[in-house]
């Protein structure tokens, strides 16, 4: 009997099983468990090495777009757009070199614009360029007065453009000084064309081939101008000109004209010979050239003027380079 009791109390499979089905359950779910932080951890990674421009299209973290500061956008050709003057390429081998580092700031040019108060809208045009130039105004034009206005106000130079008698005449102009006229005839001229130009603090000759070769003309003028306070500029119209030294010799503050820019009136021939003044300016240390008030001279400084500048001549006033 008692045997039969203790095999009564055998394995009970019943809860062995139970226990073990629990075992699975949770292995199961820890092994779950471990599968989504592997996965998580993996996404994590993949984010961090992930390029930004892929980061950001993911709307939950928008960025803001990120501006290069090591170099600036290509500009339209293509290259770097220079942050700094330094970054400006040298000039090409086309422009002239510049003027020796000595030198640099000590030429002076100054630019005369003959036969003003003809053309108004180009003579205000001129006057308004960001240069110093002297306009050269007839004493019969029908716009001096405006002209004169326009210049004084802009802080421009101002000249008496003295009619006086060439070898040939083309149109006569008022007001000219002539070989055939006394001495007092021509003092009494030069008086009344200085008056109808009264801002000019100086004078050059109009044409004047052949009354600028005459000494006892150019004394006759040469009094005036020292008697009135005005300086002379030749403007060298022809090679047996006595006018300089005549006008000297009376001490009146006197110049030369040393290069013509538009004998031939286009724009690129213009540039070519404004190039020319730069360069008597640089070798001289002063160079006076003169133009008129054509469309293509306006276009012609406005192209070079800079240049000019750049390459270390300093546009003045004519009242700045008579001596």
């Amino acid at each position: 009997m008692a045997r039969r009791g203790r095999r009564s109390r055998g394995v009970p499979w019943g809860l062995v099983i139970l226990v073990s089905l629990c075992s699975v359950a949770i292995g199961w779910g820890l092994a779950q468990s471990r599968h989504r932080d592997t996965l998580t951890s993996h996404r994590h990674a993949r984010l961090r090495v992930m390029p930004r421009a892929v980061q950001q299209s993911t709307p939950s973290t928008p960025r803001l777009a990120v501006v290069p500061t090591t170099a600036p956008p290509p500009t339209a050709a293509g290259t770097t757009a220079p942050e700094t003057p330094s970054a400006i390429p040298a000039p090409s081998s086309s422009v002239r070199s510049p003027m020796p580092a000595a030198a640099t700031g000590t030429a002076r040019l100054a630019i005369i614009i003959d036969d003003c108060g003809q053309w108004l809208t180009t003579e205000r045009a001129l006057i308004a360029l960001p240069i110093p130039l002297t306009v050269s105004i007839m004493p019969n034009a029908p716009y001096s007065s405006e002209v004169q206005r326009a210049a004084r106000d802009a802080g421009q130079g101002i000249m008496l453009h003295l009619p006086m008698e060439p070898r040939a005449h083309l149109a006569r102009a008022g007001g000219e000084i002539t070989t055939a006229m006394d001495d007092a005839t021509i003092a009494e001229q030069v008086r009344a064309d200085l008056a109808r130009v009264p801002l000019a603090r100086g004078v050059n000759n109009h044409e004047g081939s052949k009354a600028t070769a005459d000494p006892r003309v150019m004394r006759d003028v040469a009094e005036v101008l020292a008697g009135e306070g005005r300086y002379f500029v030749d403007s060298r119209t022809t090679t047996a000109t006595v006018a300089a030294k005549e006008t000297a010799a009376l001490n009146v503050p006197t110049a030369s004209r040393n290069v013509f820019l538009d004998d031939v009136p286009t724009q690129s021939a213009i540039e070519k010979q404004l190039m020319v003044a730069a360069e008597v300016a640089r070798a001289k240390g002063t160079a006076i050239a003169i133009g008129h008030p054509k469309e293509t001279m306006l276009a012609a400084l406005r192209e070079e003027s800079s240049r000019i500048e750049a390459q270390g001549v300093q546009f003045v006033l004519v009242q700045d380079v008579v001596q």
